[in-house]
Formats: C-alpha cells, structure tokens, sequence
C-alpha cells in the first residue's frame, strides 16, 4: 500500500514541478533572472520546486577527457560491453590507449544508481579500462525475468569476471564487497581460470560485529519480519516490474535523508540563498549534487531482505556459514589473488576494521600479497570519490594493480 500511495502523490504532483522545471527554462532562456532581484527570487523559487521531485532514471556518466601519457588531453569512450536481465555492464577506455589492465568495478545496490560511482570511473580510467556494473531498476524488469537475491547478485559478478576474461581486477565499493569476495572464492575453488588477478575492497561490510556503526545498530534492532512488513512494498502495476516485492527507493532516500535532516535542509536554503547573490557556481555544484541524489532506484525485496539478515544480523561470511548455491563459499580457496582493503578513518557507515576482516578470512593468500590502507581525514564516500580518493587512495590502488600485472 505504501509504494501505491507514493506513487498516487507522485502523479499528483508532477504537474507541478513539470510548471515550475519550464517557468525555469523560459526564464533561463530568456535570461530574466539576471535582470532584477525580484525575477531571481522567482526563478530560485521554481528552482526549489522542481528540485524536489525524485527521479527513477540513470543520470548520464558524463565522464570527462582525461590526460594521455604524452601530456596531451584525450576523450573517453563508453560503450555498452555486455548485458544482462538484471544489469547493463558499461565500458569505459581512454580514445588513444591499448592493453590497459581491465578492471570491473561493481557498483552498490543501496538505492542510487551506478552513476554515483562517476568520481570513481574518472580517476580510474586515466590507467585502465574500467567496466561497472549498472544496475537496472528492478522495478522495471518483468517477473518473467526471474528472482533477484544474493545467488544472482553473486552469479552476474562471475558471470561479468568470465566474460571479461584472465587478469581482471575486481573492485567491490561498499555493500558489494561481500559479494565480490564470495564470489572471487567460489571461482577459486573452481579454479576458474578467470578468477580475480586482484580483489580491492573499498569501505564494506564484510564483519559488521567490529565496531557497529549507527547503520548496523539499526539493522539488529529488529527481526527480520519488522523490515518486511515497514519497508517492503509491492510495484504497482503501471511499471514493468508490477508484483515485484521491493525495498522502494523513496523509503531509502528518506531514512538517509533524515540521519542528516537539518544539513539538507540548509543545503536547500543555501541553492535559494546564493541564486539570489548572483553566485550561480556554487549553486549549481549544490543542484547538481541534489539531481544526483534524488535519481533513485527499487532493491529487490528478497536481495534485501537476504542482505540485511545475512549480513548484518547473523554474520555469516565472518562465521564460515556464508553460502551461494546451497554450498558454503570458503575464502581459504583463495591463493592467487592480491587483496587491497580499503577504509575511511571517519566511515560512519562501515566502522574501521569492518573491511579489513576480509584480511583474515583469506589466510592462503601470503602476506605479501595483501595490502590494507587506512585513509585520514575521509568519510564513507570520500574513500571512492573526491580529492583525498584521487590524490592518495588511488595511487595506492593503482600501484598494485599494475604491481600485480
């Protein structure tokens, strides 16, 4: 009922913000709002109101030229590389290179699309060929497509390794490093030829028993059939995905939202503010980061639902129980791979040392292909996104990839 009634206010209100995104434009085009402070004030107002409304389609990537080896700037080219029911594989290369190491970095399933990944492609693709994993809106796959869980989430990550080839690098940001490491062990004692050349773990839940963060305090405060019953809703049936049980995303964007209501709140009062004060650059990083922000998209309800038990109340990969395909997955498999984790010291999501487990779930890997890097002065996003990202934890991941090559 709950996905119905937002869905019921939303078509109400579209017409609205729809008005104000073109009173906007017009006045934009017709650069009235540089005219007069009363005509700004209106035009930051429509800006305000259309802003508000939540998006459920990808942003563009707009990833940006980077440098080539010869100082000289060079375009980027994406292409679609692969796909599947469930996610588009995205490839991304610099126009002038050849024979960089591959990387498959796996973007999170935590209600925003892969796009939220963008500062992380742009630094990466400087030195490689980069591919990610766009998710699809699962609210817009048919049932005919079948269930998405922990199996599938798993079953795509090496499906996208194998079709990817030997000496590919795996890099899970967030929640799918859980699911980057069983699969990488799963291949291993397959002996799969294309199991990971190096797996990077960045800022995930791999024990969330070493120092609970104010996230996984609220994923033990209630059974499993509490998130069932308040956060699970079904997709109405003006979408594709009509009868899908899913974790809408609204509900995700509002509980993120209100950890920090007044900051939003003030960030919104600031886009008004500096429109009317003529600073327009400063707005706009604000609006965009907002556009970006309220682009949101469905989780499948069983894949929750499986992660929140599986990973945040029982513990099972730290505990050895962690299965995929009714067989208990067994990290000592891997031997082969380098392993670099990743974390912010000011993480307030994942705590320090959550990822840093994965170290000694993997003690056949020899000490001197494991690597752990503890970022100062960043926060959750920071460790794949913005200055201290590119300046210092990049070097750090590049250096082993091509250590490793």
């Amino acid at each position: 009922m709950i996905y119905s009634a937002y869905q019921t206010a939303t078509n109400m209100s579209d017409p609205v913000r729809l008005f104000a995104q073109h009173a906007l434009a017009v006045m934009e085009s017709w650069q009235l709002a540089d005219s007069a402070p009363p005509l700004r004030k209106m035009a930051a107002y429509y800006e305000q109101i259309a802003l508000t409304g939540l998006t459920h389609v990808r942003p563009a990537f707009k990833i940006e030229p980077v440098t080539g080896a010869d100082g000289k700037t060079v375009s980027v080219q994406e292409s679609l590389e692969t796909t599947t029911d469930f996610c588009h594989l995205f490839k991304f290369r610099k126009s002038t290179s050849a024979n960089m190491p591959k990387v498959l970095l796996v973007a999170p399933m935590s209600g925003h699309f892969a796009t939220l990944l963008r500062s992380t492609v742009q630094t990466l693709v400087q030195d490689h060929e980069v591919y990610i994993t766009d998710w699809l809106n699962i609210r817009d796959i048919p049932l005919a497509a079948g269930v998405f869980d922990l199996d599938t989430y798993i079953s795509q990550i090496i499906a996208f390794m194998q079709h990817l080839g030997p000496g590919t690098h795996l890099m899970g940001v967030c929640q799918p490093t859980v699911a980057c490491l069983a699969a990488t062990a799963v291949m291993a004692e397959r002996q799969d030829p294309c199991t990971p050349a190096s797996m990077i773990l960045m800022a995930g839940p791999i024990d969330t028993r070493i120092n609970p963060t104010q996230v996984n305090q609220l994923a033990t405060q209630n059974p499993l059939s509490w998130f069932e019953s308040k956060l699970i809703g079904m997709v109405p049936f003006q979408f594709k995905g009509a009868g899908r049980r899913v974790y809408p995303g609204f509900l995700q964007l509002m509980a993120f939202m209100n950890m920090n209501l007044e900051r939003h709140k003030k960030s919104f009062q600031d886009i008004y503010d500096l429109r009317i004060a003529n600073d327009d650059e400063k707005a706009d990083q604000i609006r965009d980061f907002y556009k970006e922000y309220f682009a949101i998209m469905d989780l499948s309800g069983d894949f929750y639902l499986q992660t929140v038990e599986q990973v945040f109340q029982t513990h099972l990969l730290p505990k050895g129980e962690f299965q995929y395909q009714g067989q208990v997955i067994k990290p000592e498999c891997i031997r082969k791979t380098f392993l670099l984790t990743v974390e912010g010291m000011r993480d307030d999501i994942c705590g320090i040392g959550q990822t840093l487990a994965a170290q000694d779930l993997c003690p056949r890997i020899p000490p001197y292909m494991k690597t752990h890097h503890l970022q100062a002065g960043v926060g959750h996003y920071g460790v794949f996104s913005g200055k201290r990202w590119a300046s210092q934890i990049y070097p750090v991941v590049r250096n082993m990839i091509q250590s490793v090559d």
